[in-house]
């Protein structure tokens, strides 16, 4: 793998920045985010479950489209997750809106062979941690050519529906899948995730892309561990780091 990692801008380099060759040495459990972390958001992929969301809280609450886009964006602010808030507030049943929601075309999630090559390269257990479900985790992972590379998938039913950044979805994360935080690293372009996470001993890696997060702007990119622009040109620095590369 012929690449040459892409450093992170100055101006956003974290106060406490790790090498890739600490991560290497330190890191045995690695935690992706999937949906904007694993495929770029030039994909349209959350786009399309943004507007499917929308649909099935019109039809659900009876109400117009932009009653329902404005609740949607409510209940992520106010819970985390649009499904969160409409489970506590509406009582809805989540596996039907799970289901709607991420009937999409994956197509859009452009192959990343490469990607595959360097998480299998990483030592230790790899794992996605999503906020949304597990068959669609599966069909993005199927499209990058990524399946092998994971160990496994932690998504918002094996949380108990409770999503990220809520405290209780980590702890449900570490306890299932047996991970002791101090080993592990959480990598996300959610700035607003990492927090909880290293608050539980995980080091944490903020993607930084051009797709702002709601509640970013809350939190510093200083505390992260680092800050990247490019997930394969890092993934190669660390996985070089290890000898692999």
């Amino acid at each position: 793998m012929n690449r040459v990692p892409v450093s992170p801008k100055e101006s956003i380099l974290p106060r406490h920045a790790l090498s890739p060759a600490a991560f290497a040495a330190e890191v045995r459990v690695w935690i992706f985010d999937l949906d904007n972390t694993l495929y770029p958001p030039s994909s349209p992929v959350f786009d399309q479950i943004d507007r499917r969301m929308t649909e099935y809280i019109a039809r659900f609450l009876k109400v117009d489209a932009a009653t329902a886009f404005a609740t949607q964006k409510a209940y992520y602010h106010r819970f985390g997750t649009s499904l969160c808030g409409l489970m506590a507030e509406h009582g809805m049943e989540p596996q039907a809106f799970l289901t709607y929601v991420h009937d999409i075309d994956h197509s859009v999630v452009p192959p990343n062979p490469e990607l595959s090559g360097l998480l299998s390269a990483l030592p230790g257990r790899r794992v996605v941690y999503t906020n949304g479900s597990a068959s669609h985790a599966e069909a993005v992972l199927q499209r990058l050519g990524a399946v092998s590379a994971f160990d496994a998938i932690f998504d918002i039913e094996a949380g108990d529906y409770v999503p990220k950044p809520q405290g209780g979805s980590y702890d449900r994360m570490i306890a299932r899948l047996g991970i002791d935080p101090r080993q592990a690293v959480l990598v996300e372009d959610s700035l607003k995730n990492l927090p909880p996470a290293a608050a539980r001993g995980m080091k944490t890696v903020w993607l930084k892309n051009q797709r702002p997060t709601a509640g970013d702007d809350l939190y510093d990119p200083a505390a992260c561990d680092a800050v990247i622009e490019d997930l394969n040109a890092w993934l190669f620095a660390v996985v070089a780091a290890c000898g692999k590369g």
